[in-house]
């Protein structure tokens, strides 16, 4: 019997629920009995191994507390591009950033820094260290 890959927006919907989760600090196991499930239960969904039926989409939001569509703003759409549902979303790279803990913990250090200036100069650096780690693919 072969086990079949996960469907890309149940992929997608799970890191977007893994990334919600972290930023607000909860573990699996919290969120599992917020759900009346247990953490592996939590765990499936975030990797996209199971499905989420529409209800605990639901719940989820409410509990994650973002709207229903937070959890599918910029991912695949499973139909060809006509520029509706992707359109105006952020590219997969700043989701997938935005979903390791390296990247939650940048972004929540980075925009509590009220002086622009300074968050510009962060931004100039991290751009100049960038460009020598790779100065062939600018």
């Amino acid at each position: 019997m072969s086990t079949k890959a996960p469907n890309p927006v149940d992929r997608y919907v799970g890191s977007r629920v893994r990334m919600r989760r972290i930023m607000l600090g909860m573990s699996q196991e919290k969120l599992g009995e917020a759900l009346g499930l247990t953490f592996q239960q939590v765990q499936k969904y975030e990797k996209g191994t199971n499905r989420v039926g529409a209800s605990r989409i639901q719940q989820i939001s409410e509990i994650l507390q973002v709207p229903v569509s937070f959890l599918f703003e910029g991912g695949p759409s499973g139909t060809a591009s006509t520029g509706g549902f992707s359109e105006g979303t952020s590219p997969a790279y700043v989701s997938d950033f935005l979903a390791t803990s390296e990247g939650l913990a940048l972004t929540r250090a980075f925009t509590r820094i009220a002086d622009v200036k300074l968050r510009r100069s962060i931004v100039e650096l991290v751009e100049q260290i960038a460009t020598r780690e790779a100065p062939d693919k600018r």
